[in-house]
């Protein structure tokens, strides 16, 4: 039997009659990066949300390693192992790049954190150390007292995928990870996140660029108007005629 980390089982999200969400049946597999496409209003976004406890489904549930997600608040997903990563960086820009790593390092173990904690780093010594590697390791070493407002968007995205990893999760949601980024800066995200997959970490991506989507999925899962239209590799989902009408005739290569 596959070993499913995530089910999404037949759910609907309605918003005042309309059908964001219909009919949504989905296995995540362990160890597999899975993405998630589909043209603009498809229903991707809303379907993150759902996963993670910012939208109750109005049918249906989603399971968590056989554990029913629906109806628990975001931070007790997150306790849980699962981390999103948003499309639009969600970080202190007024701390610096290893003070942001380190609030969620503190949120996760301790389930709560206070800011005054800044002016006793010395006392989370252990946190900072890892926190140091990890951004080390995501090529952000020479930035770690750098206040985050002077980042550029592409080391904003980095640091926020710091603060996910940082986290240890056994689930990773990753919410249009290049969007706005130039080629070269793409490229070097693919690379990144190519190495994370190495690491064996269940990885959903929701993602516009083709490019990103081929040169990292394992599977894919393809919404239009909520519902789910087709799945499979990679190399199912190129020929697929659904897929190709659905992104207007042209093939999403």
């Amino acid at each position: 039997m596959e070993d499913i980390v995530l089910h999404i089982d037949d759910v609907h999200k309605h918003f005042a009659g309309l059908h964001a969400l219909s009919d949504v049946n989905l296995d995540i597999r362990r160890g597999e990066t899975h993405a998630i496409i589909g043209p603009n209003g498809a229903g991707k976004s809303t379907l993150l949300n759902v996963c993670i406890g910012r939208l109750e489904p109005s049918q249906g549930k989603v399971l968590f390693e056989g554990t029913e997600l629906t109806g628990k608040q975001p931070h007790q997903i997150n306790q849980l192992g699962v981390v999103r990563v948003f499309q639009t960086p969600e970080i202190f820009e007024d701390l610096t790049v290893l003070e942001n790593v380190v609030i969620p390092m503190l949120s996760k173990r301790d389930g709560a954190f206070s800011l005054n904690f800044l002016s006793r780093l010395d006392d989370q010594a252990d946190l900072e150390g890892e926190a140091v590697k990890m951004l080390t390791d995501l090529g952000m070493g020479a930035h770690l007292q750098q206040m985050t407002s002077a980042l550029s968007r592409g080391d904003k995205r980095r640091l926020e995928l710091a603060m996910g990893l940082v986290q240890h999760p056994k689930l990773l949601l990753l919410d249009e990870p290049t969007a706005g980024m130039a080629r070269a800066d793409t490229n070097a995200t693919i690379e990144l996140l190519e190495q994370i997959k190495g690491t064996g970490l269940t990885i959903v991506i929701i993602e516009h660029d083709m490019h990103v989507v081929f040169s990292l999925a394992d599977r894919i899962t393809v919404l239009a108007g909520g519902r789910v239209i087709a799945q499979g590799t990679p190399d199912e989902i190129k020929g697929n005629p659904k897929v190709i009408e659905a992104y207007l005739g042209e093939e999403p290569v």
